[in-house]
């Protein structure tokens, strides 16, 4: 038994095996495993109301207290796991695509088209995100969706920058100006040499921008701009709960705790990306 765990700890990243890291990702597979099992996990339903219950301390019963309708807090919660992580994966995923084509694109191809580009991105970066995203989202009307969407959008300049930076490095290497002179093409050299390349940074990137996505997603829910109630979700939960927070704590702590967490255990596994892809990042 000891001889397959110190196996597998060979296996993984040195800078998974720290503490910090290796606590982190538990974290994160908690909270994905909660999104995925909720509603086999949960004692109650998210939407279960007890009229007999409203507002209780939490008890054995009741593990996190119950809200202002009676329903379970600790079972929202772990419902709140699903469209809270949707949100940020669906944000993440918008600025992963576009920005990686698009600033991939842009410093391979260098020239008037990579200043274009990068003036526009330079616009859209100078801009307040939040601000500009409560102003999309509330002129597309407030869902969980539009929020998303908007964010995402606004979300796609850090990834051009992050990946165009790591394409004018890779169009001078040696290996591409072969290919080149070859006779591949933009797109072939792209596709099979230079993204490659580029993937690593935007990978880790992308990690840091997973927790900092929770965060907004839940701070547009809380201001009644992302998911709408009855919906259980970590900063809606936290906006509904406001009201009660002076005598009844628990509305507000619970989901705030696990969305400090969650923001926090990504901050952490990007850090740790970075030293495992980026051995000099270690060393320093």
């Amino acid at each position: 038994m000891l001889t397959g765990q110190a196996s597998i700890s060979r296996q993984l990243p040195a800078s998974l095996r720290k503490p910090m890291a290796a606590s982190a990702l538990v974290v994160v597979l908690l909270v994905t495993l909660a999104a995925l099992f909720a509603p086999w996990i949960a004692p109650y339903g998210p939407d279960t109301m007890n009229l007999d219950a409203v507002l209780q301390a939490p008890s054995w019963q009741h593990w996190a207290g119950t809200d202002e309708l009676g329903r379970d807090v600790a079972s929202r919660v772990l419902h709140g796991a699903r469209p809270s992580l949707a949100a940020a994966v669906g944000i993440v995923s918008i600025g992963l695509v576009l920005g990686l084509l698009v600033g991939t694109f842009s410093g391979l191809l260098a020239g008037w088209i990579d200043n274009v580009i990068m003036r526009l991105t330079d616009i859209v970066m100078a801009l307040p995100g939040l601000v500009v995203a409560l102003a999309l989202t509330a002129a597309m009307g407030p869902s969980l969706f539009n929020a998303v969407l908007a964010l995402g959008v606004l979300s796609v300049p850090a990834y051009i920058r992050v990946a165009r930076g790591q394409a004018l490095a890779l169009r001078e290497r040696e290996f591409v100006l072969a290919a080149r002179a070859m006779g591949a093409g933009t797109w072939h050299l792209m596709r099979a040499h230079v993204l490659p390349g580029v993937l690593p940074p935007v990978l880790v990137f992308m990690t840091f921008h997973l927790g900092a996505a929770v965060l907004a997603s839940s701070a547009l829910s809380f201001i009644g701009l992302g998911a709408q109630p009855p919906a259980a979700e970590w900063g809606a939960m936290i906006g509904s709960g406001r009201e009660y927070v002076l005598g009844h704590w628990w509305l507000v702590t619970m989901p705030g705790v696990v969305i400090i967490l969650t923001a926090a255990s990504f901050n952490l596994l990007g850090d740790a990306l970075r030293d495992w892809l980026d051995p000099r990042a270690a060393s320093r």
